[in-house]
């Protein structure tokens, strides 16, 4: 068995450092840096879902797949067109539909941040708004019946902007049961990485 953890958008693979530390250390654990994987292509979910994708067909093993925010998206699609290659599933924060307002207030933001900080993720900052105006049509609706692993919708509590979506996959993925991660916001692996260690591994 392959555990893969899939960070989200402005993080990184060492934003899971934390939540490795607490994983028990026979878990056979991989955290791809996204940004990395896509290379010198250009920067659109396409493109990402396709490195992505290539990753993941490269591992022979079945695969859990976890994932945070643009993470659990991208697995999400992936379970979604490789059924048989994802043994379980977990989405943390999770839109199966793109909230268009939410990404034009994010690229708003990303606009007005200095270009540092994207530095820090590996991207630059025009890359990080291409690829979210490139996601703005992403609709996973029709498709959550085809989820058929085992999933683990998790959501921070203060996580307001994904409470819905995730109760929405909860009642629309066949095997899915979602819990909420205390006092924790959206950026869970980071913010409670004990805690999402504990809920991790109790479904494992």
């Amino acid at each position: 068995m392959k555990y893969i953890f899939i960070h989200g958008l402005g993080q990184n693979s060492l934003s899971w450092s934390s939540v490795i530390s607490f994983m028990p250390k026979e878990f056979n654990l991989g955290c791809p840096d996204l940004f990395s994987l896509i290379g010198d292509e250009e920067v659109n979910y396409f493109n990402l879902y396709k490195s992505f994708s290539e990753y993941c067909n490269n591992i022979s093993e079945p695969l859990n797949l976890c994932g945070l925010s643009l993470g659990g998206i991208l697995a999400l699609n992936y379970a979604i067109e490789y059924p048989d290659k994802v043994n379980s599933l977990v989405l943390i924060g999770t839109q199966y539909k793109m909230p268009k307002i939410l990404l034009k207030f994010q690229n708003i933001i990303f606009r007005l941040m200095g270009s540092g900080t994207f530095e820090k993720m590996g991207v630059k900052k025009k890359d990080i708004i291409s690829l979210t105006n490139s996601m703005a049509d992403l609709n996973f609706s029709d498709n959550l019946k085809d989820v058929l692993c085992e999933t683990l919708i998790l959501c921070g509590e203060k996580d307001s902007a994904n409470k819905k979506a995730s109760m929405d996959l909860e009642a629309n993925i066949k095997n899915a049961k979602m819990q909420i991660i205390e006092n924790a916001g959206h950026e869970v692996n980071m913010e409670a990485p004990e805690k999402l260690a504990l809920q991790l591994e109790m479904f494992y």
